[in-house]
């Protein structure tokens, strides 16, 4: 009876200790982030999208510079994604890395006010230069750009995996509603951003552009402040080893044992079936050259490997995987290239388009709102019809694998930069005739909605995709990868304009580039956004190559064995050592 009642009260512990894990995490902590991203891209959002005509108007900066200071300000705040992932998963854990670093995106929030408020601190214009800020007010402008990138970055490198964190993947109802929680954080995204574009927008347009800078700082402080208030629900992680630290041991140890042979059995590398990073992974031919690192020393044993003696297999496929997903991280640039289009180029196309609906005047900076409703509509369509009705076929749990769903981004992205070089053509054929009587800004919405459609495929698909591939202790690290993707296609817009300008300023009769100056009509934009539709599908076709060639992760479950034979033998232990307790000890737990 001893047995069964000690073996019982052991069932009774872990049935608690479950339930409590169980208690936190799940839809109910993921509550708090997706009101965080609705409120945080409120106002970042719209206020990227007034940036360009804001760099113009108040700031002085020509056609050109304002795209580029945009773009790379966009660029910047993708890349230093990474920083953020770096130190989620290396010093603090991924909560307390998305408050510091909202702290650092709301103090940049109210110098732009500050600035955006006080002409004084405005430059005066400077002959059509590309950038005429100066002095003590550029160092203000610039430190402000600086540190909403470094703050809005920092936070987007740790939130979609502390997010995704929240769910416990190990069953097929975690999986499942892991694959949702990525789409509805896209959704909340563009619910915030919905708002923002429209609301805060209008407002900035009509009663000055300081009024969206202070309706940023605001949302962002409500939007971090309820991300606080969850803080007892959520399931907060501690970081291990640093990722970067992993990859360059790998790394190190490959090329030091560059001539020594790999055995003929890859079950003869050194593995760790204490792992506690979580399951190990399966050996890979791929990348041989990295087995290497997990030769084992000749003449040692295992509790006498130094450091950075060996490495594991599992640490080794780690690395292969990060490699094997640089060719999915570079064939999406492309696409964030066209997206920096419609953010800088169609924000002047749609100043000098009729913004009238109705008897209201609809603020060019509201377009993207289009996209926005494309997504809101179709996001829940997708989730609710689509999966279901596409797992019934493909018997896969999201409906379609997530590269799948990136190549169907890839080819609108495509589609929407042809049909926006079609509507330019219009704009300034009728421009041209009759600059009085311009037309619709809507004809922008039918380069929009197809881009949102894009968008929403290809951005849930590598948050999912990155996350659920990487390794457990590399998940900020690898979700950061969409962000630094986004960050190549805005530096590369940048570079793609200065390059086009160059060249076609030499070849064309006129010898002016395609984007230069002032007056839009002035210029050939219709052939720039030809250009990058031609560009991405070359891309698509490289991308099609990568995806196939792509191997998935796979687990090795011989660790679970070795996990439960171990419980196995602990609560034989237990009953065991009820046997070796002194009588008066027995009649307690009896009792």
């Amino acid at each position: 009876m001893g047995e069964e009642k000690l073996a019982s009260r052991y069932k009774l512990l872990s049935k608690m200790s479950f339930k409590s894990i169980k208690q936190k995490g799940g839809f109910r902590a993921s509550g708090f982030i997706f009101g965080l991203v609705a409120l945080e891209n409120m106002g970042f959002i719209s206020n990227v999208l007034i940036m360009f005509t804001y760099f113009m108007m108040d700031l002085s900066f020509n056609i050109p510079g304002a795209a580029n200071t945009v773009t790379n300000f966009m660029g910047s705040t993708f890349i230093l994604s990474i920083i953020g992932a770096f130190v989620s998963d290396t010093f603090i854990s991924r909560f307390h890395t998305i408050l510091i670093f909202g702290l650092v995106e709301i103090v940049a929030f109210i110098i732009m006010t500050i600035q955006a408020h006080d002409t004084s601190l405005h430059p005066k214009p400077c002959g059509g230069k590309q950038s005429c800020m100066g002095g003590g007010m550029g160092v203000m402008f610039y430190t402000s750009l600086a540190l909403l990138a470094l703050g809005s970055g920092g936070v987007r490198g740790a939130l979609a995996a502390f997010g995704a964190d929240q769910f416990d993947t190990s069953k097929p109802k975690g999986l499942k509603s892991q694959g949702t929680y990525f789409n509805w954080l896209v959704l909340s995204t563009t619910l915030g951003a919905s708002i923002g574009v429209t609301g805060f927008v209008w407002v900035s347009t009509n009663h000055g552009w300081w009024w969206g800078f202070c309706l940023a700082t605001i949302g962002c402080f409500l939007g971090f402040s309820l991300f606080l208030l969850g803080k007892p629900f959520y399931n907060i992680q501690v970081p291990k080893d640093s990722p970067f630290l992993s990859i360059g041991r790998v790394i190190a140890l490959a090329f030091n044992n560059r001539k020594v042979k790999l055995p003929e059995n890859h079950q003869e590398l050194h593995e760790n079936n204490t792992n506690k990073g979580g399951k190990k992974l399966t050996h890979t031919s791929q990348f041989s050259w990295l087995d290497k690192a997990a030769i084992v020393p000749n003449n040692t044993k295992p509790s006498e490997f130094a450091p950075w003696g060996v490495c594991t297999v599992t640490q080794v496929e780690e690395v292969k995987i990060l490699i094997r997903m640089l060719p999915i991280i570079l064939s999406t640039v492309i696409m964030n290239t066209c997206l920096a289009q419609l953010q800088t180029f169609s924000q002047a196309q749609g100043n000098m388009m009729n913004r009238k609906l109705g008897n209201l005047e609809f603020p060019a900076g509201s377009i993207p709102v289009i996209p926005l409703v494309f997504m809101t509509v179709l996001l829940p369509v997708y989730e609710y019809l689509f999966i279901p009705f596409a797992r019934k076929f493909t018997k896969h749990p999201q409906g379609i694998t997530q590269l799948q769903r990136v190549g169907v981004g890839l080819v609108l992205s495509a589609i929407s930069m042809g049909v926006a070089g079609i509507v330019e053509v219009k704009r300034r054929n009728q421009s041209r005739i009759n600059p009085l009587e311009p037309i619709s800004l809507f004809w922008l919405s039918f380069q929009y909605g197809i881009f949102g459609v894009a968008d929403m495929f290809t951005l849930v698909g590598l948050l999912e995709f990155f996350y659920k591939e990487a390794p457990v202790g590399m998940r900020s690290l690898a979700t950061s990868f969409t962000w630094v993707s986004m960050s190549f296609g805005y530096f590369l817009s940048t570079a793609l304009v200065d390059s086009v300008n160059a060249v076609t300023k030499r070849v064309s009769p006129s010898k002016k580039g395609w984007i230069t100056g002032l007056l839009l009509d002035n210029n050939n934009l219709n052939l720039f956004y030809w250009f990058l539709a031609v560009l991405s599908l070359i891309n698509f076709a490289i991308y099609l190559l990568s995806a196939t060639l792509y191997q998935y992760k796979k687990e090795d479950d011989s660790l679970l064995i070795t996990e439960m034979a171990s419980t196995n033998t602990s609560i034989a232990m237990l009953s065991a050592s009820e046997n070796e307790l002194p009588k008066t000890a027995t009649e307690d737990v009896k009792g």
